[in-house]
């Protein structure tokens, strides 16, 4: 049974289902994004600092938020990367996650603004995520303790990305001591059961995010390219232990317990954790649904307990 605090999202867009997005232009889109998620914001989380800046990419230059927690223990840099089916969602979409993340682990976060399709196609937002990586890596010492690791998390689409940097850096001997992936979308394809069962009124439409996948890949036809689907990677070894968190009634629930199975599979540690009750893109909705945000603490301890064993 859909959590009693979600059924009444649930019920709304059962009974005035979301605009296809082919019938609204990319700003629109943006437009009614960043205006949804400032009514689910609920109270704002105090913070101890938040600074903007940019990172210099060699290939771009790109956007980030830096939050200081209110107890900052700078064992670790959060590494964020915000969902929205790789065309929608920004810094402000995402601030009370950030802000929640942040202080629930004592652990400063960047958040990273990566470019969007369709106006910058598959791979853009790939390098985008794989440069921030090496780049917070080489600097740590500007952004929380010179020896303190990396975590690189993220939500649906922002989760893929976190995903595919751990892959791509695993030889980089980077200080990733983890990787939080929430809800993640793993690829095009939405074949699963879960789909199939909560593909069309639980919030996320699975039309509407294959129509998303089309923006993002633009010309890329190749769909077995592990940096596309994360399920057909042929080789995980050595890359970061991981936490996959589920929601019950996501379409994507199923991919997200598959790749946690191929991770598992390769010797990577992995745990699962699945949200009873709650749909795709639950963790937003935190603003005005406090029992949305429990699942955080779970994540927060098990991410210190990963930090602590990369440092034993």
């Amino acid at each position: 049974m859909v959590h009693p605090a979600i059924e009444p999202f649930v019920r709304a867009v059962r009974e005035r289902p979301p605009a296809h997005p082919a019938t609204q232009t990319m700003a629109q889109r943006r437009s009614e994004t960043k205006i949804l998620a400032e009514a689910l914001r609920g109270n704002e989380i105090a913070v101890a600092e938040i600074v903007d800046f940019v990172l210099p990419l060699e290939h771009a230059e790109i956007v980030a938020r830096l939050y200081v927690p209110e107890t900052d223990e700078r064992c670790a840099l959060l590494v964020y990367f915000h969902g929205g089916g790789f065309v929608v969602g920004d810094l402000d979409t995402h601030d009370g996650v950030c802000r929640r993340l942040a202080n629930d682990t004592g652990m400063r976060l960047v958040a990273i603004d990566y470019r969007l399709a369709p106006e910058f196609p598959f791979p853009s937002a790939i390098d985008d995520a794989v440069g921030v990586v090496r780049y917070l890596a080489s600097h740590l010492g500007n952004f929380a303790d010179a020896k303190a690791k990396l975590v690189l998390i993220g939500d649906s689409a922002g989760a893929t990305l976190a995903a595919v940097a751990a892959n791509v850096t695993r030889k980089d001997e980077l200080p990733i001591a983890a990787q939080a992936l929430l809800y993640p979308t793993i690829g095009p394809e939405l074949v699963t059961q879960s789909a199939h069962d909560f593909g069309n009124g639980f919030l996320l439409e699975t039309d509407h995010l294959r129509f998303d996948y089309e923006q993002y890949l633009g010309a890329w036809s190749d769909h077995s390219d592990p940096r596309v689907n994360l399920l057909m990677n042929t080789d995980l070894v050595g890359v970061p232990p991981a936490i996959v968190v589920v929601a019950q009634f996501d379409p994507l629930r199923d991919e997200g317990v598959s790749y946690a199975g191929l991770l598992e599979h390769f010797g990577v540690p992995v745990e699962v954790l699945e949200a009873e009750g709650m749909v795709h893109g639950f963790v937003r909705l935190g603003g005005v649904v406090p029992e949305a945000l429990a699942i955080l603490d779970d994540v927060a301890q098990h991410l210190h307990d990963f930090v602590a064993r990369s440092n034993a």
